[in-house]
């Protein structure tokens, strides 16, 4: 089997923090659905980028206000002046720059430094990583590896994750018996 040849890997300029699902109240309000895993950053914003889930086209806004409510973000938004053009943002992201990202402990890594990621057991090549399925906070993600034989389901946790090297491009993992059967891989 011929070893897959690496990928280039470039850092995006932003990092989603949520989506606009809806309008909240009269005044402008958006509510947000959070996708950080440190949803009180939220009330260090005091501005943000808005545009679609590829951050292709985005525009710069201030935080006028922030505060949780009911596992959502209710923000004012400079943008936003009445709920009409709340309205016109449903399904947009919100995104920080790269720079004001929140700072990462050891062995964590942002979704993008993980997607296409390499995978091997010891020399065995299993495929790339093609998503992240994310997880409430009390359960594991899980990667969803694509490889000649199909996708792999792997469960992000230390036991099957033995090391990250994003310098190579690569992930090391210890599978589990019976995972590859259990996840509908054919290999």
């Amino acid at each position: 089997m011929m070893e897959p040849m690496a990928k280039e890997r470039t850092e995006p300029r932003f990092l989603a923090i949520g989506r606009i699902v809806a309008p909240f109240g009269i005044r402008g309000e958006v509510k947000v659905e959070i996708h950080t895993g440190w949803p009180h950053r939220f009330a260090l914003l005091e501005r943000v980028y808005v545009g679609d889930e590829m951050a292709r086209v985005v525009r710069e806004t201030k935080v006028q206000s922030v505060r949780l409510h009911k596992g959502h973000a209710l923000l004012k938004l400079e943008m936003c002046p009445d709920r009409n053009a709340a309205e016109e943002l449903r399904g947009q992201w919100l995104f920080v720059s790269r720079e004001e990202a929140m700072p990462l402990e050891e062995d964590e890594y942002y979704i993008h430094e993980i997607l296409n990621l390499e995978v091997w057991e010891g020399e065995r090549y299993l495929g790339r990583i093609v998503e992240v399925i994310e997880t409430p906070e009390e359960v594991n993600d899980v990667y969803v590896v694509r490889g000649e034989h199909g996708e792999l389901l792997v469960p992000a946790i230390r036991d099957v994750v033995l090391k990250v090297d994003l310098e190579a491009g690569r992930m090391y993992v210890s599978l589990p018996p019976g995972l590859e059967e259990a996840t509908g891989s054919r290999r």
